[in-house]
């Protein structure tokens, strides 16, 4: 009676543009999504000698649809067509 073999296809190596493009889609997504971050920044607002006063200001970031969008397209254009060699 014949055994069976399975055959179990090797992983291959991320390609570092297929990365990109994924981490440009990503970021897209979450740039329409969410539309931009927040951040506190810490300032100082008066020093006399050993006593300062800070203060904690908070910041925010809008990212533009067109940004998100642009990201998104030069993700899926990288992944269709950034491993092509030739």
């Amino acid at each position: 009676m014949p055994r069976l073999r399975y055959h179990t296809p090797k992983a291959k190596p991320m390609n570092p543009i297929r990365l990109i493009a994924i981490a440009l889609l990503i970021g897209g997504t979450l740039a329409l999504v969410y539309g931009g971050f927040s951040y506190t920044k810490d300032t100082t607002a008066v020093k006399l000698g050993p006593i300062e006063l800070t203060v904690k200001e908070k910041e925010s970031v809008n990212i533009p649809i067109w940004a998100g969008v642009g990201a998104i397209v030069a993700g899926g254009l990288l992944l269709a067509f950034g491993g092509r060699k030739g």
